[in-house]
C-alpha cells in the first residue's frame, strides 16, 4: 500500500489571473513540521496572525491551474470561497487517518457519520 503525500483539488470558483485566466485544478501535498513553523518568523504573520493561513498554503499547495508552486500573492488573491475550501482541505488531509464526514442518508434523511480515510485514497 503506498502512502499518499499529494492531493488533488477543484477550487469552487477558482483563481483568476491578471489575464483573465481561470485556474481551478491543483494539488496541495501534506504538511511538513517545517510548513507549519517556519511561517511563524515571518513579520507579516507576527504583525497579522490571520496571515499564517496564507503562507501555509502557499508552502504546501504546488499547483493551481498552470502556476506552480503559487506565492503567497496569489493566495492573497483568491475569491473567500476558495481560501476557505483550501483551509478545509488543509485540514482534513493533515489530520489523523480517519475524518469523519457529516452527510444525509438519502432514503431516511438521518444525519450519519460516514469515515473517511485520505492517506489511503478512500
Amino acid at each position: 500500500m503506498a502512502f499518499t503525500t499529494e492531493f488533488e483539488f477543484e477550487l469552487p470558483k477558482g483563481y483568476l489571473d491578471s489575464e483573465g485566466n481561470l485556474h481551478k485544478k491543483g494539488v496541495m501535498r501534506l504538511a511538513t513540521a517545517a510548513d507549519e513553523i517556519m511561517p511563524l518568523r515571518d513579520a507579516r504573520v507576527q504583525q497579522n496572525p490571520g496571515y499564517l493561513t496564507i503562507l501555509l498554503l502557499s508552502r504546501v499547495i504546488k499547483r493551481i491551474g498552470t502556476i506552480e508552486n503559487p506565492t503567497s500573492k496569489v493566495i492573497e488573491n483568491l475569491f473567500t470561497a476558495d481560501l476557505a475550501f483550501l483551509q478545509d482541505m488543509y485540514q482534513k488531509i493533515n489530520s489523523p487517518d480517519e475524518y469523519m464526514i457529516k452527510t444525509v442518508c438519502p432514503k431516511c434523511n438521518e444525519v450519519i457519520d460516514i469515515p473517511v480515510n485520505f492517506t489511503r485514497g478512500e
